[in-house]
């Protein structure tokens, strides 16, 4: 690290559970961002200011004025720009030494495979289930580890999906894809601004706690915010071994890294 990067990150190194080799491992890690929204801006927003040496935002859409209640990456002078690269003309503001690599499409099937495969973490900021279930399967399939948020009126969840320790479960897990779930969205239900803002930043910070390899993230657990009586609530998630998608990929086990990350 140079003495600029030294200065830029010196408030994280001095905390005894990361130092310079905690912030080295941030600055190699590579994140994959799936939505440049809500949830993403503020993920992306701390992920950059952390430091994460490579970042991926996908995202199809584009910028729309009722955007702006609360995805914080965009301006109003973005309306109409794709969100990925006003995302990335945001991020790079932000910290021009890392990179930013902006993609406007709808990842699915192989592509999708591809993105996660090259990624260390991912981050599921999307605002639908299939979306959702395309990308724990990929993560389970390539033993990528994935942090799970969502947001919706006033309630928010989060969780911590890596099945590299083969008793985590994953998304599917606990939300079968054979189930049928009523979608709900914002463009119909509405969302408390702030709300995506904490559940995003939680997300941020999972993921670097997984990176570092340090705390105890949320594996097996799922958290729920009721932030009407800003109240939350912890909800023990286990292996279901009949899970379909565990089934089909099995769990991609790399102990051997897990255990060197926390060395």
């Amino acid at each position: 690290m140079n003495d600029q990067q030294l200065l830029r990150y010196s408030r994280h190194i001095l905390l005894d559970q990361i130092g310079i080799e905690g912030q080295q491992k941030i600055g190699a890690a590579r994140a994959l961002i799936i939505g440049a929204g809500g949830l993403g801006s503020p993920a992306a927003f701390y992920l950059a200011s952390a430091g994460v040496g490579s970042i991926t935002l996908v995202d199809n859409d584009t910028v729309d004025l009722t955007n702006l209640q609360r995805q914080i990456l965009h301006t109003t002078e973005r309306i109409g720009q794709p969100k990925a690269a006003s995302g990335k003309q945001t991020l790079q503001a932000i910290n021009p030494e890392i990179e930013i690599v902006a993609l406007q499409e709808r990842a699915q099937d192989a592509r999708l495979e591809q993105l996660v495969s090259q990624a260390g973490i991912v981050l599921d900021c999307c605002d639908n289930f299939g979306t959702r279930h395309a990308v724990n399967a990929a993560c389970v399939k390539h033993g990528v580890p994935l942090v799970s948020g969502a947001a919706i009126s006033f309630d928010g969840q989060i969780s911590v999906f890596d099945t590299r320790d083969p008793a985590s479960p994953c998304y599917a897990c606990l939300f079968p894809p054979e189930q049928r779930f009523e979608e709900a969205q914002c463009s119909t239900m509405g969302v408390f601004a702030p709300l995506v803002g904490i559940i995003g930043t939680m997300q941020a910070a999972e993921a670097l706690k997984v990176i570092m390899g340090i705390g105890q993230p949320l594996v097996g657990r799922l958290l729920l915010l009721d932030a009407m009586r800003m109240e939350w609530t912890a909800i023990g998630i286990t292996k279901n071994h009949s899970c379909s998608v565990c089934d089909a990929y099995g769990s991609t086990t790399r102990m051997s890294e897990i255990e060197g990350q926390n060395e």
